[in-house]
């Protein structure tokens, strides 16, 4: 058995469900969302509905907590006796979390780090903290809990479709997904992340229904004959079809052990917007 002590450190951003979080005892960076009037700590003190109401009066922008506030989760990490810690971050070609997570890593000696970057956002970042949660739980060693935890990283996948692509051109965060044709003829693009974490366009459906068609036949093709996986569905303001396509999900793939469902973080609706529906797979074995 490993007697190891090995932390996990998240970003908000990733979307592990709160219950998960508690289970493992997982530490969370919060995200901030910023308003011209204050600064909220994304989970902490607004939800994903609250942003979506005040989306017509303004659109805050989303940031880090500054290196200090990241710098006092070590030190909390080193004080609760750990010796170990893996940080996993969202993507970073879409966010500065990574980069700044490494810097404060390596300028952190008390702590044997290792950074993770999932090239992924929301809950397809999420289903890899959760496996790497299961290893640390299982007493997997710490070598072995690298190798694997970077291994997953090509072994999961975000499909999500935005009702609009207003908020993602507005955060700056459009990748390569081409906007301004997408919203005249109506085109429902299905976008996920690519090798380098960018965001891209996979496909492009006319209308909500075709569009969730096809994001389950990519859902098909992307777990093929694997024999196990996990899948999350993810929802910003768009319930009904979250709650049908989770029921699809568990008629269809019998070899998910598990389907995990709830709502994006706030700071990630920002850059979505309303109706929002994101699904997470990961391949667990082959």
């Amino acid at each position: 058995m490993n007697t190891e002590k090995i932390a996990l450190l998240v970003d908000s951003g990733t979307d592990v469900p709160q219950e998960l979080v508690e289970k493992y005892n997982i530490y969370v960076i919060p995200l901030q969302i910023i308003y011209k009037d204050r600064v909220y700590t994304d989970k902490v003190d607004i939800t994903p509905e609250e942003v979506y109401k005040r989306l017509p009066q303004e659109i805050p922008s989303t940031s880090l907590p500054d290196g200090a506030t990241i710098t006092k989760i070590f030190e909390k990490i080193k004080a609760d006796g750990y010796e170990k810690l893996l940080a996993i971050t969202i993507s970073s070609g879409l966010s500065g979390t990574h980069n700044i997570v490494r810097l404060i890593a390596e300028d952190f000696p008390a702590l044997e780090s290792y950074v993770l970057d999932t090239k992924n956002i929301g809950i397809a970042a999420g289903l890899q903290v959760i496996e790497a949660a299961k290893m640390i739980e299982k007493g997997d060693s710490w070598e072995d809990i690298k190798v694997k935890t970077e291994e997953n990283v090509k072994r999961s996948k975000i499909y999500f479709n935005v009702a609009t692509l207003e908020y993602l051109q507005k955060g700056g965060r459009i990748g390569l997904v081409a906007s301004i044709l997408g919203n005249a003829l109506k085109l429902n693009p299905i976008i996920s992340c690519n090798d380098q974490g960018i965001y891209y366009t996979v496909s492009k459906a006319r209308g909500r229904k075709k569009s969730l068609e096809k994001t389950f036949e990519l859902i098909k093709e992307f777990v093929g004959n694997h024999k196990k996986i996990a899948l999350a569905v993810a929802h910003g303001e768009a319930e009904e079809d979250a709650k049908s396509f989770y029921q699809r999900l568990k008629e269809n793939f019998p070899q998910a052990e598990e389907i995990y469902f709830g709502t994006i973080s706030p700071a990630l609706v920002v850059h979505t917007g309303p109706g929002l529906l994101g699904i997470g797979i990961q391949i667990l074995e082959d």
